[in-house]
C-alpha cells in the first residue's frame, strides 16, 4: 500500500491526500512535520534531504515535492481525466500546477506567515502589506482564467491543477485580510467544495 509521510494540515500534504480521494487509492498516512514525528532527522532525511512533507513511499520508490506527487498519482493510474495524455492539453495543467507553486505561493507567503502563524519574524506592516497586495494580484490572474474558461482552471474538466489551485483558494479566503470582490473565484470555491475529496481534504484541519 502507498504510504504518505506528512501532517494532515499541511496544504501540500492536502493536495496529495485529495489527489488519492479522486483516484480512489487506498494509502497509509503517517503524521510527520511540526507538533508530530520531527522531520530533522536523518531517518527523514534519508527519504527527503530537504526535511519537508509530504514524501511519497510506494513500495520502493520515494518521491517528495508534491506537485510531482500528484502527477506521478495520476499518471501510475493512468487518469487521463486528473493529467491528460493529449500533450498541449497536459502541458496547460503542469503550466498552473508550476504557476501555483512558484508564483501563487511566493505571493502569500510572508502574510500567510504574518496573519496566520503570527511569527515575529514577519511583523513587517510594510512587508505584510506588500504581500497581501501581491497575493490579491494573483488571484486576479486566478479570477480571470476562471471567466475564461468558466468552470475549472484548464477548461470544463476537472484536473490536477484544480487540486492544487484549489488548496491555494481555499487559503486566500481562510486568511483575515481585505480581498477584492472576485465573483469568478468565489463560484469556483463553491464548485471545489461539491466534490468529496475538497471536503476532506480542501478545508480540513490548521491551514
Amino acid at each position: 500500500m502507498l504510504k504518505i509521510l506528512g501532517k494532515s494540515s499541511s496544504i501540500n500534504v492536502r493536495k496529495v491526500l485529495w489527489t488519492c480521494e479522486e483516484l480512489g487509492l487506498p494509502y497509509e498516512q503517517q503524521q510527520w512535520g511540526s507538533g508530530f514525528r520531527p522531520t530533522e532527522t536523518e531517518e527523514f532525511k534519508a527519504l527527503n534531504p530537504n526535511a519537508m512533507v509530504p514524501v511519497l513511499i510506494d513500495g520502493e520508490f520515494v518521491l517528495w515535492e508534491s506537485n510531482a506527487i500528484c502527477r506521478y498519482l495520476a499518471g501510475r493510474q493512468e487518469c487521463d481525466r486528473l493529467l491528460p495524455s493529449d500533450l498541449r492539453q497536459r502541458a496547460l495543467v503542469e503550466q498552473w500546477m508550476d504557476w501555483q507553486a512558484t508564483e501563487l505561493n511566493n505571493s502569500w507567503r510572508y502574510a500567510f506567515m504574518a496573519l496566520i502563524r503570527h511569527s515575529a519574524a514577519h511583523a513587517d506592516a510594510a512587508a505584510i502589506a506588500a504581500s497581501v497586495e501581491g497575493w490579491n494580484r494573483h488571484m486576479g490572474i486566478v479570477e480571470a482564467q476562471l471567466r475564461r474558461t468558466g468552470a475549472y482552471m484548464t477548461g470544463e474538466t476537472f484536473t490536477l491543477a484544480d487540486v492544487v489551485v484549489g488548496l491555494s483558494v481555499n487559503r486566500w479566503f481562510m486568511t483575515p485580510m481585505q480581498r477584492p470582490a472576485y465573483p469568478a473565484v468565489a463560484a469556483y470555491h463553491e464548485r471545489l467544495d461539491a466534490r468529496p475529496g475538497y471536503r476532506a481534504h480542501g478545508r480540513n484541519g490548521t491551514p
